[in-house]
């Protein structure tokens, strides 16, 4: 995309997907007004779903970054960059243990590296999970705190880092979604025989702790415009489910809750006065 002006936004996730089913629009959205957009993202997917084919790949993680690629070109992302951790899994899985897991990394290890990407790219707006990491996926809560630590971290010049000048961002925002959608589905799917306590593909997403959870809306960004761009880019990601948007409750909730993308503003820590329709809203350029 052509860069217009001197706004960057960045988003730092866990895996290849993460960009674009949570904050795909929001991202596509300031590519096409001029907006520098990048992602930093902490794994490769090693763990994710996979089909028994890779889609022609050698491995999972080969697959999953070509999905990324693939989304990268369709959103409109300026720069794509990891942090060379592994996945680890959902709680109680093998991969936990592994040495290279983001779990097994410390909270000042990963913020360092965060850091780094955020003095090299200099971003105004920072973008990542809420303090749950959306459904309590231990890869989002690590690096919701590693990006917490890094958003301070970047701009302490007491903290070298390669060499690269500090850097302070002006805002710090939590990708997340208001419950009232989500728990009148539970009551819907309960009707329906379904038990929400066993959610996803694998059963291992428990929706009735999420729905206890309430994060403050302090930005409401409309996607309508740019739905189709994250619904194709959503494609690419097909072995995680790109492109299903599921039928019965599950779709029918899922087309409720696409047409915008919501925030908690983390930073400034004085919520505003009322929700904002732009997350560069006071930016100083």
């Amino acid at each position: 995309m052509t860069v217009t002006n001197n706004l960057r936004l960045l988003g730092v996730f866990a895996h290849p997907d993460d960009e674009t089913f949570g904050t795909g629009g929001t991202f596509a959205l300031y590519a096409r007004r001029g907006v520098e957009t990048h992602i930093v993202c902490a794994t490769r997917g090693e763990v994710g779903e996979a089909p028994a084919d890779l889609h022609g790949h050698a491995t999972v993680a080969e697959m999953r970054e070509a999905e990324l690629a693939c989304a990268a070109r369709i959103i409109g992302l300026t720069s794509v960059r990891y942090l060379g951790f592994r996945d680890s899994g959902m709680p109680g899985s093998p991969h936990n243990a592994h040495p290279d897991a983001t779990t097994a990394a410390t909270e000042e290890e990963i913020a360092r590296r965060i850091a780094r990407e955020i003095r090299d790219i200099r971003p105004q707006v920072v973008i990542t999970f809420d303090p749950i990491g959306g459904y309590r996926h231990p890869d989002h809560i690590a690096v919701h705190k590693g990006t917490v630590a890094a958003f301070t971290m970047a701009g302490d010049p007491s903290v070298t880092i390669d060499g690269l000048p500090p850097y302070a961002p002006q805002k710090l925002y939590y990708h997340t979604f208001p419950r009232a959608w989500l728990r009148y589905g539970l009551r819907v799917m309960r009707l329906l025989g379904r038990d929400p306590r066993h959610f996803g593909a694998n059963g291992d997403i428990d929706l009735e702790s999420l729905a206890i959870e309430d994060f403050p809306i302090h930005a409401d960004i409309n996607i309508s415009s740019v739905s189709k761009i994250k619904a194709d880019a959503s494609a690419c990601h097909a072995s995680q489910g790109g492109g299903r948007m599921g039928s019965g409750i599950v779709g029918w909730f899922a087309r409720q809750v696409t047409a915008k993308e919501q925030f908690m503003r983390a930073i400034p820590v004085q919520g505003p006065k009322r929700v904002e329709r732009d997350l560069f809203e006071g930016i100083r350029e």
